[in-house]
């Protein structure tokens, strides 16, 4: 589901990191899991999965939040709630645990505002996006999403009732999201020795958990570099957002 967040932030690159790493996980538990979940639903004649929870949008107000006098409407909120809702409510079925949606409500009014306050910054600073850069965002996002051109993933979204417009008004506003993060995380090349570092808590934890041996540091130095760059980032982007946080006029009416 895609509406007008669809682009959303993740405050910390060093959660996108674990995300992907779970990612990855959650793939190898699946594919072993495979054969056995096929072999017990011959058993039983049935593919049936379990039912999917409902997201809780009850009570939700008309404005779930303003920021400096900018609103973030309930339709907004709902879009990007259910979102989450769902990625949540997969990763719970096999855990087995419940989704807090109380807790899971907060976390998305909280990024929302968040995401206002970087988009108000970029206006501040009069931040711009070239055609070249928006459209080489928008092909990324397309892969990000399975699909082979900017123009499938335009019509997937026209769709959903997304005009094509309001796609490019997105894009184009992460874009200068992404150049406010770049402007205020500065350098953020890591050094060999952060490489090494990072290298060698990630090989001590896999001995711990009895985990596989890591592949030797220079197989895998393009991946500890590309983390450990979206942590720096990250780390920049929630420092600004506590910034700017403190200095604005924000109210969430949940």
């Amino acid at each position: 589901m895609i509406k007008k967040w669809f682009l959303t932030i993740v405050l910390g690159g060093s959660m996108a990191a674990l995300a992907a790493c779970g990612g990855e996980t959650a793939e190898e538990t699946n594919e072993e899991a495979a054969p056995q979940e096929e072999a017990a639903a011959t058993e039983e004649g049935s593919t049936e999965q379990p039912e999917m929870p409902e997201p809780d949008l009850e009570g939700v107000p008309e404005v779930v939040a303003e920021v400096n006098g900018e609103e973030i409407v309930k339709e907004d909120f709902e879009s990007a709630y259910t979102g989450q809702f769902q990625q949540m409510a997969m990763q719970a079925q096999m855990s087995g645990q419940e989704v807090d949606q109380a807790q899971l409500k907060e976390q998305v009014a909280e990024s929302l505002v968040a995401q206002e306050l970087l988009v108000q910054e970029t206006e501040k600073q009069k931040l711009t996006a070239s055609e070249e850069e928006t459209n080489a965002a928008l092909e990324a996002l397309a892969q990000q999403n399975g699909l082979e051109s900017s123009e499938e993933f335009l019509a997937a979204l026209e769709e959903q009732g997304i005009s094509k417009e309001e796609v490019m008004k997105q894009v184009e506003a992460q874009v200068k999201i992404e150049q406010l993060i770049a402007k205020e995380a500065g350098e953020v090349e890591p050094t060999d020795e952060e490489l090494q570092t990072f290298y060698d808590q990630a090989q001590a934890q896999q001995e711990e958990s009895d985990g596989e041996e890591l592949p030797a540091f220079e197989e895998v130095k393009p991946q500890l570099a590309e983390q450990v760059k979206m942590q720096k980032e990250g780390e920049a982007t929630q420092a600004l957002v506590a910034q700017l946080r403190e200095e604005a006029d924000v109210t969430i009416h949940l």
